[in-house]
């Protein structure tokens, strides 16, 4: 396996926008690359400046405040954003909750109080971990299956180093508005515990590309709305 490191998420964007359409193997209906890893030095650069992307902060950024909330309820996007996009409509449960709301996920248990707890009493702890994709409620996945297995941080020369280890993700919305949540965790969890922002692990078993958003297909309609 071969490991990156990049700049920014813009610019891991951009080479793996040009990457997995050439190395990408044919997998249901995406090209994908797997066992990709993957290091953002740094992580607070999050906009994603590619022109044909059309990043959206302002949906980025209500997301965030929707995970702060850990409200998993679509509704709550609504009341942050304006209107709920179709993606988180077509996955919510008949309750209009979905499981891939992190923030509800790190929540649990008080996961992250937990793991701003540890990384201050024992900086060379191995155990601040945040766990999201849950195989043993995978009866709950009906709907929705989250794309995130856990996030981990670690403290390395006085800095906040976090690795996201992820089951799939697709990389023209998913990887976009994944890296802007969780960099803003990273730098949220930083915040909290004293320790400087440090590197950003990315890793993803299933790194792909939908078809009709393939450089040569893409008409930046066919999936867009989605995200309003």
């Amino acid at each position: 396996m071969r490991e990156y490191k990049f700049k920014n998420a813009s610019e891991a964007f951009d080479f793996y926008y040009g990457t997995i359409p050439y190395e990408g193997k044919n997998f249901g209906n995406t090209k994908a690359m797997f066992n990709q890893g993957f290091t953002i030095l740094n992580p607070v650069d999050r906009i994603i400046t590619n022109e044909a992307r059309n990043f959206n902060v302002e949906y980025a950024e209500a997301e965030w405040q929707w995970y702060l909330s850990g409200d998993p309820s679509t509704a709550k996007l609504g009341e942050i954003y304006g209107k709920i996009p179709k993606i988180w409509q077509d996955m919510s449960d008949g309750n209009g909750r979905v499981n891939s709301n992190y923030g509800y996920q790190w929540e649990r248990g008080y996961q992250l109080d937990k793991v701003v707890a540890m990384l201050k009493e024992n900086p060379d702890t191995r155990q601040a971990c945040i766990s999201i994709y849950d195989g043993k409620e995978i009866t709950r996945y009906r709907h929705d299956t989250p794309c995130t297995y856990a996030v981990q941080f670690t403290v390395i020369d006085n800095k906040l180093d976090m690795c996201v280890t992820m089951r799939s993700n697709d990389l023209w919305f998913g990887f976009c508005n994944d890296q802007y949540q969780f960099s803003k965790l990273q730098e949220m969890v930083s915040e909290r515990t004293g320790y400087k922002v440090g590197l950003y692990y990315h890793f993803a078993h299933n790194l792909h590309i939908y078809d009709d958003q393939l450089p040569e297909q893409n008409t930046l309609t066919s999936r867009a709305k989605q995200y309003g």
